[in-house]
């Protein structure tokens, strides 16, 4: 306990600056090893919010050292409380880890292909002019993007687009299609 902390200026009925400063320099420590080891959840936060409801009230306090020291830990105990409590009714929280997540939205192209056998797609990809043939190939069956099915075809990604919409629509026009691609 430092010196700057009596009984007599715990008495005064309007403590200063100084004697907040004296309380909270004699007990930060002690409070915070309490709520550490109490388990808080953020023991500086619950700290400060001790002393934020302490000092307003320290002209109150009644019994000297040993009456804010009681009073001092009281609230602190009473914190811990609520935060156990608030934590008791919160989710547990969990960090996100992608190799579990299993949420999945299929593309177009996906859904299409998963419906449509592997040779009728080569057979419906035949129907289509060679241009929009290399875009659907490239895109559907090989996987690449617009950027890298454009880079390997020396064109722009808005002619891949354009040569990709076009073989789409080309195939809904055809009969033996309609029944995997919805329009």
């Amino acid at each position: 306990m430092t010196d700057a902390l009596t009984d007599e200026s715990l008495l005064d009925p309007d403590p200063g600056p100084a004697a907040f400063g004296a309380v909270y320099r004699t007990y930060a420590s002690q409070v915070l090893g309490y709520l550490t080891a109490r388990g808080a959840e953020d023991p500086e936060a619950a700290m400060q919010d001790v002393f934020l409801a302490v000092l307003p009230r320290l002209n109150t306090v009644t019994g000297g050292s040993d009456g804010l020291r009681t009073f001092i830990f009281s609230v602190a105990h009473a914190r811990m409380v609520d935060d156990r409590r608030r934590h008791g009714r919160a989710p547990a929280k969990v960090p996100f880890d992608p190799e579990l997540d299993r949420r999945e939205d299929l593309s177009a192209e996906d859904e299409a292909l998963d419906r449509v056998a592997p040779g009728e797609v080569l057979g419906l990809l035949e129907s289509l002019p060679e241009d929009q043939r290399e875009v659907l190939a490239l895109r559907l069956v090989a996987g690449l993007s617009i950027e890298q099915a454009a880079e390997s075809m020396g064109r722009s990604a808005g002619a891949v687009k354009q040569l990709q919409r076009r073989g789409i629509l080309k195939l809904r026009e055809l009969a033996s299609v309609k029944e995997y691609l919805k329009p």
